[in-house]
């Protein structure tokens, strides 16, 4: 997919219609914390506890960035074996095309029989995918916390899945970039 060829490269997989179409990428949520910027007043040092346990779980999420909607699925780890069933789930549930970056665990013969279509994003461009951007928000609420378990911090993120799950408006406007809706028109 060469810039401004989603158009182009959506029609050459045969996706004809935006219904069933969603971006889709993993995040890792777990106990190795990451201190966030925040505000103090002048000559008071900040300390915030991290954790550093290493633990952790997958989320699994699509977006359709012009309706809002979202999927989720907490996975072990990024294996095809794993991530499969949960794309087979997600076709069963209306998923009909997949956009996704060419992760190791997004191709093999775990996708063999796989009727959702997908597409593979240019390397090293996670600013093109939308999920991304939900990351970058989940990651905002969640981190600079001490959770204790990474059931806790999951429950946290579920919490914020829901959230947004409840106002599309939100996650349009967090994904719902232009160069998208412009190319989903073409269709």
């Amino acid at each position: 997919m060469e810039k401004g060829g989603l158009t182009q490269t959506l029609q050459a997989a045969g996706v004809a219609t935006v219904q069933g179409i969603a971006w889709a990428d993993e995040m890792r949520v777990g106990l190795i914390g990451q201190v966030r910027r925040v505000w103090a007043p002048r000559g008071v040092k900040v300390v915030q506890p991290v954790e550093y346990t290493h633990e952790w779980q997958y989320l699994a999420l699509t977006v359709h960035p012009l309706r809002g909607t979202l999927r989720w699925a907490w996975v072990a780890n990024l294996k095809g074996a794993t991530l499969a069933p949960v794309v087979r789930r997600w076709g069963s549930q209306g998923l009909r095309t997949v956009v996704w970056d060419r992760g190791q665990g997004h191709r093999g013969a775990a996708y063999a029989r796989l009727r959702v279509k997908r597409i593979e994003q240019p390397p090293h461009s996670p600013e093109l995918n939308p999920a991304e951007r939900l990351f970058e928000h989940l990651r905002g609420v969640v981190e600079g916390k001490v959770y204790g378990t990474v059931a806790a911090k999951r429950a946290t993120v579920e919490k914020e899945l829901r959230v947004l799950a409840a106002h599309p408006e939100q996650v349009k406007s967090l994904t719902g970039w232009p160069w998208i809706q412009d190319s989903l028109a073409a269709l």
